[in-house]
């Protein structure tokens, strides 16, 4: 049996007429161009570009989620492209999960003004996945252009196709074809052991190093962040003149080294000079694993904020490696 949905929008294009010069659509505007099977609540959660939400904008939606969720709903929730697969993994981090219900976040790439608008596919399809209890199980999903992605693996990889929505390395968990999810693969195991409680305040730095980088931005980090994520070279390189700085923040806060790549694991031991990952790795720096380094971030940050201390952070990046190679 299908179980009722509880969508929350929180703008973006898929809400958007002329450019964001008219008033967004509502929920229940949104869903008036959309047919749903089951009994569909909607709740106006945020009205903003997405790329104007903030982590207590998402650690308050996970709250409702799982009001939701404990009642025995489907979610469902609609954002803007731009930050929606952070979205995606901070609420599979943060959301607790429930027998037999799904959550489910979607979007569109081409306002509602537009020929050839996919808000409502995405928003029909999504509600489908969140209804349906045997999506349920595989933490939070994004549906979008009729595929179903882990949000551990989905990322935008194109600034505007409305295929845009990939899971390099992974693929897609299943699709929905004729209104109906259909499920092809399972993850192995959650995320995370259990839902990350975002209760103390701390702020993560992200640096992406590029070709001739003297660490001017690394010499900012100082005593104002609790955490950083390094994006560095390929499987996981950073200059030579790097490595000792580096080395150093490691005594004072986590440092997570991911690559910048966007795609592909990282190595742990191929390559073995200075500052290769085995010698990054070596000197205290954290793997991320599978991870992309904008998701990276969101981990640590949610880590330190639920009071994860330097080992319990590293063993959580490691079950996450695991995870991805069994």
């Amino acid at each position: 049996m299908a179980n009722p949905v509880t969508v929350f929008t929180l703008g973006g294009t898929i809400s958007a007429q002329g450019g964001g010069s008219s008033p967004r659509l509502t929920g229940a505007q949104l869903l008036a161009g959309v047919s749903p099977d089951v009994k569909v609540d909607v709740h106006d959660f945020r009205r903003l570009p997405s790329s104007s939400l903030t982590i207590e904008d998402i650690a308050a939606l996970a709250a409702r989620i799982d009001e939701a969720t404990a009642a025995g709903h489907g979610a469902v929730v609609v954002q803007g492209t731009d930050t929606l697969e952070e979205t995606a993994f901070l609420l599979d981090l943060t959301c607790t999960p429930h027998p037999h219900t799904t959550v489910a976040v979607t979007g569109a790439m081409r306002r509602p003004d537009l020929p050839g608008a996919d808000g409502p596919a995405n928003l029909a399809a999504a509600i489908a996945v969140a209804a349906d209890p045997a999506c349920s199980g595989l933490g939070v999903l994004t549906v979008i252009a009729d595929e179903i992605h882990a949000a551990r693996h989905v990322r935008k990889t194109h600034t505007t196709s409305i295929a845009t929505f990939a899971s390099p390395g992974a693929g897609p968990l299943g699709t929905v074809t004729e209104g109906v999810p259909r499920i092809h693969l399972r993850p192995a195991h959650p995320t995370v052991r259990r839902p990350l409680r975002l209760g103390a305040p701390a702020r993560v730095a992200l640096l992406t190093l590029s070709m001739g980088d003297r660490g001017e931005l690394l010499e900012a980090v100082d005593d104002r962040f609790d955490g950083l994520v390094v994006a560095a070279f390929g499987a996981g390189h950073v200059p030579t003149w790097l490595v000792e700085p580096l080395a150093a923040l490691t005594t004072r806060i986590p440092v997570v080294l991911a690559s910048r790549t966007g795609a592909g694991p990282l190595l742990s031991h191929t390559y073995r000079g200075p500052g290769s990952e085995y010698d990054l790795l070596g000197r205290g720096l954290i793997s991320a694993g599978p991870l992309d380094a904008p998701k990276a971030r969101l981990l640590l940050h949610a880590l330190l904020a639920d009071g994860a201390d330097r080992t319990e952070t590293a063993d959580a990046f490691l079950t996450l490696r695991e995870g991805q190679e069994s």
